[in-house]
């Protein structure tokens, strides 16, 4: 019987590959604002700039040595998977209910909120005032793209 041995492929070119982004891990990236190009910035100072709202999930991104721009949202744990817009709906028609608070993955307050039909409309107004305004993360910390 014979065995097929595996040879290595060509060597990967640098930068991201159409369709496949950076890791989040390694490397530099600049950032689009206003037609200026910023930095380089490192994955945590990105990831400190979303965190106070410096960063938005539509902000354009690329890495430093090469590659296409491309929305900060697709950067893995840089920001929610949950979308702003969505959350502000589902607070605005549903808020009473708690779907709001489900949906970000707090189950707890979720319950409560439904239990309390949304603090009588006090609880469901403030929290949509604050997901309005983009204070509210979801439930790991991240804020919604």
């Amino acid at each position: 019987m014979s065995e097929s041995v595996e040879q290595p492929g060509p060597a990967e070119p640098h930068g991201p590959q159409e369709g496949r982004l950076p890791s989040p891990a390694h490397g530099a990236f600049m950032l689009q604002h206003l037609g200026q190009e910023y930095g380089p910035y490192g994955y945590e100072q990105l990831r400190q700039m979303a965190l106070t709202a410096q960063l938005r999930g539509d902000s354009s991104l690329r890495e430093a040595t090469a590659g296409g721009w491309f929305p900060a949202r697709q950067l893995p744990g840089l920001f929610s998977q949950r979308e702003w817009l969505i959350t502000v709906l589902l607070s605005a028609f549903l808020g009473g209910f708690g779907v709001d608070r489900f949906y970000l993955g707090y189950t707890g307050l979720g319950i409560a909120k439904l239990l309390t039909l949304g603090g009588c409309g006090v609880w469901a107004l403030v929290d949509f005032i604050l997901i309005l305004l983009r204070k509210v993360p979801d439930a790991d910390g991240r804020p919604l793209a």
